[in-house]
């Protein structure tokens, strides 16, 4: 087959498809971004992962947890010093040296 003929049925084709018209719009129709968003976004719902659905869970345990336990050792956050000026420089190794 010689393709150097100008009947053959490759060079036929190609003239023919240089002839033909595309007749298809070329804009979106009307609410096309909005349907693509809105199905993306039930997409995206659809798929949850373990992470995500313990992840808010395990952010109100943490924080019963700390207000629990910040219930539970109120009584060490009182105003009053634990301990005394005095034994306090009992055990300073500055103090002891200086004896203050």
């Amino acid at each position: 087959m010689n393709s150097n003929s100008p009947n053959t049925p490759w060079r036929r084709l190609t003239a023919a498809a240089r002839t033909v018209a595309d007749g298809r719009e070329l804009t979106a129709p009307y609410g096309f971004a909005t349907r693509v968003a809105a199905r993306a976004m039930a997409q995206e719902r659809k798929v949850a992962s373990l992470f995500e659905r313990f992840a808010f869970r395990a952010l109100g345990a943490a924080c019963l947890l700390a207000l629990l336990s910040a219930a539970v050792n109120y009584s060490v956050f009182s105003p009053a010093p634990a301990f005394s000026d005095e034994e306090l420089t009992e055990d300073d190794p500055v103090a002891v040296l200086l004896d203050v």
